[in-house]
């Protein structure tokens, strides 16, 4: 009991000092970092290629880059139109009367002159035998007016007649020659109106179909409501008429007052075309003919070229495409359209620098040429631009790649 009591009269341990905590702390920091310190040369001993990989950057990506394609061109405007005979002309009746017969097949090639249609001559030829059978009649008439005239004039150099007689004879022989000039014309218009009962191709081309079968009255004449028998157009050569409007013609009239081109309406501009089922301009011709005026309704030109048809391939009325100078000879710069990109309503093609920055540069468009089948460039690139042909997705403005050369090639359209 006196054990406990004075254990119980013992006082506590005092707490520990400030600085005696502090020291604790700095030992278990230098434990710590001892410890992490071990840790970090375990893990380089286990993984030693680990850190040079990822203190390594990332290369730049790789572009192909290429000079553009420099050419000398002509650009060529297209336009639509329509091929057309240079004459074309409706075979009428001169005559009146039934027809006969009709020499050729529908569709089929004559040449000028070849006999088409005869109507029936006989009527024709009454009158024709009429005209002269009048015409006798007079030239006997004449003659004895003559004779009285001969006579008369003897005996009034004798004062053996009046001079009225004599005034009256002249006046018949006068009458008689008047109407040997008027059977003559009759013989004239009969022989002609016989003729006319034949009917003749007037040009060389292709028939269409006869509109009157053999056996119909045909009404013929000079003036209106005569019958129409059959059609004929020429086809060779050939027209091919188009619109270009009022900004291209324009810029024609501008560059030939220039010197730059042709003039379209006084030299043979050539002219290339084409039908539809055709990838290449099979057809050379040259500009015929320049409207007068402009359309007023449509503010278009109409034009006109001149083709050869030898073959009679070309059919009038047939469409067909057609391809007209638009510049003179020059040095083009031109691109593939993949390498073109698209901004809002800005064209860019994007460049590499001699350090390898991608620097992107706004360009203007002009047409693609079919037969090198690439973009014409008209301003905003220089022919010693190395632009990018390949790998646009990894090209980003400012930033850095690795250019690959390549070459721009012509890619013409497949025969």
């Amino acid at each position: 009991m006196a054990d406990q009591g004075q254990a119980a009269k013992t006082p506590l341990a005092p707490p520990a000092s400030p600085r005696r905590r502090s020291k604790a702390a700095w030992l278990l920091s230098i434990g710590v970092l001892v410890a992490l310190v071990g840790a970090g040369v375990y893990w380089q001993q286990q993984a030693p290629d680990a850190a040079p990989a990822a203190a390594t950057a990332m290369p730049p990506p790789e572009v192909t880059v290429a000079l553009p394609l420099q050419r000398e061109i002509v650009e060529w405007d297209e336009y639509t139109g329509q091929f057309s005979a240079v004459d074309f002309v409706e075979v009428r009746a001169r005559v009146s009367g039934y027809l006969q017969s009709i020499h050729f097949k529908d569709g089929q090639m004559v040449g000028q002159g070849d006999l088409l249609f005869v109507i029936d001559p006989r009527p024709f030829e009454i009158d024709l035998k009429s005209a002269k059978a009048q015409h006798d009649e007079w030239n006997a008439r004449l003659d004895v007016a003559n004779r009285q005239l001969e006579r008369t004039a003897k005996l009034r150099k004798n004062n053996v007649v009046a001079a009225s007689e004599y005034d009256e004879r002249v006046s018949l022989v006068a009458e008689a020659k008047a109407g040997v000039a008027a059977a003559q014309a009759a013989i004239e218009a009969a022989e002609l109106d016989l003729e006319f009962t034949r009917i003749a191709a007037p040009i060389a081309g292709r028939m269409g179909s006869h509109q009157v079968s053999e056996g119909n009255l045909v009404t013929g004449g000079a003036s209106g409501g005569t019958t129409m028998l059959a059609t004929i157009v020429s086809l060779n050569p050939v027209y091919f008429d188009f619109d270009m409007s009022e900004a291209e013609f324009l810029a024609y009239q501008r560059a030939w007052a220039s010197g730059r081109m042709l003039s379209t309406r006084e030299d043979a501009v050539p002219v290339y075309a084409r039908l539809f089922d055709e990838e290449h301009w099979s057809l050379r011709g040259s500009l015929h003919f320049v409207d007068n005026q402009v359309d007023r309704a449509a503010g278009t030109m109409r034009a006109r070229a001149i083709f050869t048809n030898p073959d009679a391939f070309i059919t009038p009325g047939q469409f067909g495409r057609l391809r007209l100078p638009g510049s003179e000879a020059y040095q083009a710069i031109l691109v593939p359209d993949g390498a073109i990109v698209t901004d809002q309503s800005r064209k860019i093609i994007l460049t590499v620098a001699a350090d390898g920055t991608v620097v992107p540069k706004i360009v203007r468009l002009g047409p693609f040429h079919d037969e090198l089948g690439l973009r014409i460039i008209r301003e905003g690139l220089e022919p010693t631009d190395r632009i990018v042909i390949n790998g646009l997705m990894r090209a980003r403005p400012g930033a850095k790649v690795t250019p690959v050369p390549g070459t721009i090639e012509p890619l013409p359209r497949a025969s």
